[in-house]
């Protein structure tokens, strides 16, 4: 069944990229606008995001219930471009978070001292400029286990039923030991690109574009974790955290009743020569405006 017909929200894997995306203008940040436009023009009930910059050890997973958190610092950032964005925690719906976490077997709990950090702040406010919505955000586990966080977005699937949007940010192609980071660093110039992406992250971006918008449904998931196994998938990501949030969608994403939905990669910025950010829905609203 096609996700607009069964009342579903649909999903988005965004790639934030470097700190430097919060203050510069470019297509994926026309994007999220787009995106962040059309899930007001629905009237959604909120936000329920997991980041690439929030890990627990163990076997935890934690919720966000700070009631005033704070915004961590970002570099190459102007202060301005962030400082008096006001955050809106969603407390209500993250102890309901935590609650289906918990019955479906995580050793689930809240964090109340936890501040907001780039990786989410930075896609809420390109999304959400004149207020950001109620909003959870779900931390990742650093044994960095796909199949975990595709269960955890599985999990919170059914908020989709209910007018919440669910979001995964983290990256596409995202080593930052591969970067070319000369230009940033001297000019302040992160789109510069001297030479062409390397062939491996050329590779593997097409990989991602090929999973998310040829499968669909448990074939989704599959595919997605498969990724991991990718022979470029090191050379991408020399750390697995960046690529949780894709599970985490997969998870949401990928149930037998989402077979069929449409997937669109929506835009694309390459940033450090080496780093692709690519933008992408899964699902699509319902063809009638919320009022």
């Amino acid at each position: 069944m096609i996700g607009d017909k069964i009342g579903l929200t649909p999903v988005h894997f965004f790639s934030h990229g470097s700190t430097m995306m919060l203050g510069e203008k470019s297509e994926s940040a026309d994007y999220w606008r787009k995106t962040g436009e059309e899930a007001l023009a629905h009237n959604i009930k909120g936000v329920i995001i997991m980041g690439a910059h929030w890990d627990c050890l163990g076997d935890k997973i934690e919720v966000a219930t700070n009631p005033n958190p704070d915004k961590s610092p970002v570099a190459y950032v102007h202060p301005d471009k962030y400082i008096n964005y006001k955050l809106n925690p969603d407390l209500e719906t993250a102890h309901r978070c935590i609650d289906m976490l918990t019955k479906a077997g995580f050793n689930a709990s809240g964090n109340p001292t936890f501040d907001w950090i780039h990786d989410v702040y930075l896609i809420l406010i390109h999304m959400f400029p004149k207020g950001c919505p109620p909003t959870t955000i779900i931390s990742m586990n650093a044994r960095y286990d796909p199949h975990y966080h595709m269960k955890v977005g599985a999990t919170l699937r059914p908020l989709r039923y209910e007018n919440y949007l669910l979001i995964g940010t983290g990256g596409a192609v995202h080593n930052l030991y591969r970067n070319r980071w000369a230009p940033m660093l001297r000019f302040r110039d992160n789109f510069a690109m001297e030479t062409p992406p390397e062939e491996w992250a050329l590779e593997f971006r097409q990989a991602v574009e090929d999973v998310i918008t040829k499968t669909s449904g448990p074939a989704l998931r599959r595919a997605m974790t498969r990724l991991m196994k990718h022979p470029q998938y090191r050379d991408a990501h020399a750390t697995d955290d960046h690529f949780m949030a894709a599970m985490f969608v997969a998870g949401a994403m990928g149930d037998f009743e989402d077979t069929g939905s449409p997937a669109v990669l929506g835009a694309e910025s390459w940033e450090l020569t080496n780093m692709c950010n690519s933008q992408f829905t899964l699902g699509s609203w319902s063809k009638d405006i919320a009022v």
